[in-house]
């Protein structure tokens, strides 16, 4: 796809060329909001849920939170992963497009690479390990692409990607580490921005926002041309975003940086799922990643590019984890409070709001009586109904979680499968 040297600069006016290039592509994903589980963010957590943690013994955190969940599970083929896929098909050369393009990838990105390239009338070429479920095989089949079976290992993939290319000549689209990727991404955000304040105009009573007598010095244009005043109705003080490789979460912080909206990532913390809060401690990058959370599609390690971002306290406030039982309790709240279908990956921003007493001190004591709109981002719903029943089924039973674990030979392996 091209050195990143060469690619757009990561700021908020190419986020907006960005959203230009794929709109006719793209769904415009509602926003959608809930009274109830806005009423749960802003009710202070019991004491009993604070044993154990540093906060333990102290009074629990009295935020006031208004949730805005941006519903990217009703993108094309399930989740966001479409927005980076179609941003970068648009960007390679004629003769490039010819020759088709590749990636390794088990989740999201293949079917999304999959469905642009069908849509651009090329070639796909989506290297999969032999341990991906049957129904992400089939699914990236049904949108045209030739699937190549390889190893789990990075090494094996990128083996049979390497040889790809050399066959075909075809263009490497990588899942998450690259400009393109990220600006892609970033596309939710001003969609997120101008939608929120559209709700609110109609609506003054969804924003904590609704009494204050600042202005709003102008409707947020699609274009990113103009951010809306800080704590003005309809303004965002904070989005939160799910953290894996990084593409969408360096994408919410590029479009949003310099408009005053906080941005903050979210990660799972079971065996070690949270590399990039991790990372931000030690002040250094984690590469590895070895983990069986149930938030499959957040098992891969934050990509070089995407931590410059991350990384940069300017960009992203903080980055928070959660536990595999604080987001079962989330995602059985969206389902059947909101009757969203969602993946566990999709609601660890939202278990941040509701449990994670740090985020919540924040929002008390920077928010003060008035607290924070916060936009949730749901990142897809790539999950099935049976997946779903074992999770909530098996409960501490961690054998059966998620997908994709059983090899070819029936041994236990965690997916670590980028995208």
């Amino acid at each position: 796809m091209g050195e990143p040297s060469s690619s757009p600069v990561l700021d908020r006016s190419n986020v907006a060329t960005a959203h230009g290039r794929i709109k006719r592509h793209i769904h415009r994903t509602p926003v959608l909001t809930s009274r109830t589980l806005s009423e749960l963010a802003s009710t202070p957590q019991p004491a009993a849920a604070l044993v154990g943690t540093p906060y333990e013994g102290k009074r629990p955190a009295q935020p006031r939170i208004q949730l805005f969940f941006k519903c990217e599970n009703y993108q094309k083929i399930g989740a966001f992963k479409s927005r980076g896929a179609f941003h970068a098909l648009s960007r390679l050369a004629p003769d490039q497009l010819a020759k088709g393009v590749v990636t390794h990838s088990s989740g999201n990105h293949a079917q999304a690479l999959a469905l642009a390239a069908r849509t651009y009338g090329i070639k796909a070429y989506i290297v999969m390990p032999t341990i991906s479920t049957p129904s992400k095989i089939a699914a990236t089949k049904g949108y045209g692409a030739e699937v190549i079976f390889s190893g789990s290992t990075s090494q094996e993939r990128e083996a049979v990607v390497e040889d790809v290319v050399k066959k075909t000549g075809a263009t490497l689209v990588p899942p998450y580490d690259h400009p393109n990727i990220i600006l892609g991404q970033g596309t939710m955000t001003l969609e997120l921005e101008e939608q929120v304040q559209g709700l609110v105009k109609d609506d003054p009573s969804l924003s904590v926002h609704r009494e204050s007598n600042i202005h709003q010095s102008s409707h947020t244009a699609i274009n990113g041309s103009t951010p809306p005043c800080e704590t003005s109705a309809g303004h965002l003080d904070a989005v939160i975003a799910p953290l894996g490789g990084g593409g969408m979460l360096s994408g919410v912080a590029t479009a949003l940086n310099g408009t005053g909206t906080r941005v903050y990532g979210a990660e799972p913390s079971f065996e070690g799922a949270d590399d990039g809060r991790r990372g931000l401690e030690a002040n250094e990058r984690i590469t590895t990643v070895n983990t069986l959370t149930i938030a499959d599609g957040l098992r891969t390690p934050v990509g070089k590019i995407n931590w410059t971002v991350i990384s940069d306290k300017s960009k992203v406030k903080g980055v928070f984890a959660v536990s595999e039982e604080q987001i079962l309790s989330a995602m059985k709240l969206v389902m059947e409070r909101m009757k969203v279908f969602v993946e566990p990956s999709a609601v660890v921003g939202l278990a941040v709001c509701l449990y994670d007493e740090g985020f919540r001190k924040i929002v008390e004591e920077e928010g003060g009586k008035e607290g924070w709109d916060v936009g949730i981002i749901f990142s897809g719903g790539n999950t099935t109904l049976e997946a779903i029943s074992k999770l909530f089924a098996t409960g501490e039973e961690r054998a059966e979680r998620a997908e994709a674990k059983v090899g070819k030979d029936g041994e236990r392996v965690a997916e670590n499968v980028a995208g």
